[in-house]
């Protein structure tokens, strides 16, 4: 009797995880057709144009980027020395795993879909008071790339945002060191930005030994006044579903990881002092 009992719960628990899958799939599916169809409009609403890089003279606040990248960088360092406890891309947000493996692409992130990780950002206060200033956020993340890791060519989600990469801790052989926004090469230079449509199918190679680290962050893309509006309803309906959900708890979990690992280094430097 009792074995038919748990035949009968693991059934049950089978037959909604099934169901919970299958309707993930169609979300995803249903999803990728409405920013196809929304791409072609949001690409004529841009006021900024519709090429794969966007030119820098569109956005005077990025310069505040390149003049204190050295204090950004400084922060990058002293997050980079608790390595272990900075995610993998996919551990945040499971879509990803196509592109994600492994620890090869770790992101330590401090705002997700408009929503500023405040704990994180207390790790890193000069860098999150730049990110205060650019209008309309997003996200923004310190993205660090393994050595000899390639992420394969996909495609960003909405055409109303557009992307920035800061260039930071760069490989010293840095033209093996790349990403390529539909046909435009490009290479990342220490204190040097840059801004692209990440809806252009993209991909990255770090075909060095050496590490590499940018602060990567999406804002709106300035638009005509219905560009706006259906950007920020798309935006409000992805928050509904799981691709925004899921990752939006495990980034709640993973910066009270890291600020407790945090914690535990300072603890710990503060008791050898004391031994000195």
């Amino acid at each position: 009797m009792g074995d038919a009992t748990e035949i009968k719960s693991a059934k049950a628990t089978a037959k909604p995880d099934a169901f919970a899958k299958r309707r993930r799939k169609f979300v995803k599916n249903a999803g990728r057709r409405l920013t196809r169809v929304l791409g072609n409009f949001l690409g004529r609403q841009s006021l900024v144009g519709d090429k794969p890089i966007v030119s820098n003279e569109h956005f005077p606040h990025l310069r505040e980027f390149e003049k204190n990248w050295r204090v950004v960088l400084k922060e990058a360092q002293q997050v980079l020395k608790h390595r272990d406890a900075i995610p993998a891309f996919h551990d945040v947000s499971p879509d990803q795993h196509k592109i994600s493996t492994g620890k090869n692409w770790r992101t330590f992130i401090l705002y997700g879909f408009g929503d500023r990780l405040e704990k994180n950002c207390a790790q890193v206060p000069e860098t999150a008071r730049l990110l205060a200033a650019v209008p309309n956020i997003q996200t923004a993340w310190f993205s660090i790339l393994s050595p000899g890791y390639h992420i394969r060519a996909h495609k960003g989600v909405s055409k109303g945002i557009l992307r920035a990469h800061l260039g930071l801790v760069i490989p010293k052989d840095s033209e093996k060191c790349r990403i390529r926004v539909g046909d435009v090469i490009k290479v990342w230079r220490p204190g040097e930005i840059f801004v692209f449509d990440d809806t252009y199918e993209h991909e990255v190679w770090n075909d060095t030994d050496e590490e590499r680290v940018i602060l990567l962050f999406d804002f709106d893309r300035p638009m005509r006044f219905w560009g706006r509006f259906v950007t920020k309803l798309f935006i409000r309906v992805m928050k509904l579903t799981a691709f925004y959900q899921e990752p939006k708890k495990n980034m709640t979990d993973f910066e009270a990881r890291f600020e407790a690992a945090a914690k535990r280094y300072n603890d710990n430097l503060e008791k050898l002092s004391h031994h000195e």
